[in-house]
């Protein structure tokens, strides 16, 4: 028996649950949104930030409250093995975001408008458009206090949507209003439920003390009657959390934006203040929300920094793109412009300096490749070339080879003709590549 013959058998390996891989066509289809999202974002003046994947768990712990879903259940948190340091692989972007700005001083010379986009990570049940490892886009606007910066990113979504087409979305608003009407708000639900503390969920009696705003964000049905009759936070607004609500709503009619007022959207972070807002869809069941965000103007100062005001928004992408989807968005599969046939593989060293030439005026060029028995037939190769959806071959025949010039066969115009080119004269045949003709 052989030394192979006995080797055992490895386990086969396999992606961690809910960590999914992103094969193609559908990273095209990521890639496709990402260059939208980028030129979008470039026409509003927001600028590209990169932020480490592992964070330290206290900056979660303090920028998104001790008592949030995220923070007791989903974060993965683990121990340095060199110096012991807790970390965690980061629920969210904001709070890195807001951490670098605070650790770079980026704000000295004035508000920032940035934008990101990742991979997050959340230790929860995997399901359609809700996995553990998920990417987000999203965009923030630090050290602007004005309604009119939230509106800025909410009508920026809503440019996004139109631009990818999508239609059945619509935008939910709420204000959150400030620390001390959220105070009066908190002691008359906390009044309130305790009257129906005999019929809460253990979700909600554990919060009700802690974090009774996020009894009103409970997914539990049979408490929807109750809290749809608690006490509601706009009615404790004061004068100036009323003005920049009425603001925000103002921008967003006078631009055509139809909205909703929720007065039970609190989003799940104890950052936010003032404005929040979500993009929602019926299409996608239980994963309705595609876009959320709102104010924090006071987690600058809650992760050590100077008080700045900031706004910001993130969407997932995976539900956008189901979304997409829905709407009659169909990822299509890159092809290149040409697949090379060569005829021998002696030619090849030849054939390699001319497609650097091609490719680097613009062309994307798939070359056919050798084996043990040589480059294969040219019918074979023809085969290869057709399935591989590109649109001409390119024909390195003996022929070809020995003057120095190179056919062009056109593989999806009915009637064109193929020709032969000089390969001295690559400015004269290259632009038939890329325009079609």
């Amino acid at each position: 028996m052989t030394e192979k013959m006995m080797m055992p058998k490895a386990d086969k390996l396999m992606a961690v649950k809910g960590m999914n891989d992103l094969l193609p066509p559908d990273s095209a289809a990521v890639e496709w949104l990402e260059h939208k999202v980028r030129a979008l974002m470039a026409r509003y003046a927001y600028r590209n930030i990169r932020t480490p994947i592992v964070e330290r768990t206290p900056l979660f712990v303090r920028g998104l409250g001790e008592v949030t879903d995220i923070v007791e259940k989903e974060m993965y948190c683990f121990e340095d093995r060199l110096n012991g340091d807790a970390l965690a692989l980061r629920p969210e972007a904001t709070a890195g975001v807001v951490r670098a700005a605070i650790e770079h001083a980026m704000l000295y010379d004035g508000p920032k408008r940035l934008y990101y986009l990742g991979p997050m990570f959340r230790h929860e049940r995997p399901q359609k458009g809700r996995y553990r490892q998920f990417d987000q886009i999203g965009a923030e606007a630090l050290g602007f206090s004005g309604a009119e910066v939230d509106a800025e990113l909410i009508l920026m979504a809503a440019a996004l949507w139109h631009e990818i087409g999508i239609s059945d979305v619509r935008l939910e608003i709420n204000s959150l209003g400030q620390p001390v009407e959220r105070l009066a708000h908190r002691q008359a639900l906390v009044a309130y439920f305790e009257q129906h503390q005999a019929v809460l969920d253990e979700d909600a009696r554990r919060r009700l003390y802690n974090n009774p705003l996020r009894i009103l964000d409970t997914k539990n049905p049979h408490l929807q009657d109750i809290v749809e009759a608690a006490p509601q936070l706009l009615d404790f607004l004061g004068t100036d959390s009323l003005t920049h609500f009425q603001t925000l709503k103002s921008i967003l009619e006078a631009n055509g934006v139809a909205y909703r007022v929720n007065p039970r959207l609190v989003r799940g972070m104890d950052y936010y203040n003032l404005t929040v807002f979500e993009f929602v869809t019926d299409r996608l069941g239980s994963q309705g929300t595609v876009c959320a965000g709102g104010r924090y103007d006071y987690l600058f100062e809650q992760l050590g920094g100077k008080p700045s005001p900031a706004v910001g928004w993130a969407l997932g992408v995976d539900r956008v793109l189901d979304l997409a989807r829905a709407c009659g968005f169909a990822p299509v599969n890159p092809v290149p412009d040409a697949y090379v046939i060569v005829a021998d593989v002696a030619a090849m060293p030849m054939v390699l300096s001319v497609l650097q030439n091609v490719r680097a005026l613009g062309v994307t060029v798939q070359m056919h490749t050798s084996t043990a028995e040589g480059m294969g037939s040219m019918k074979s190769q023809f085969k290869r070339a057709d399935s591989s959806g590109a649109r001409f071959a390119l024909v390195f025949g003996a022929d070809e080879v020995s003057s120095q010039q190179v056919t062009i066969k056109p593989l999806r115009f009915a009637g064109a003709t193929q020709t032969t080119y000089p390969l001295a004269d690559l400015a004269s045949w290259v632009p038939n590549l890329q325009s079609g003709v």
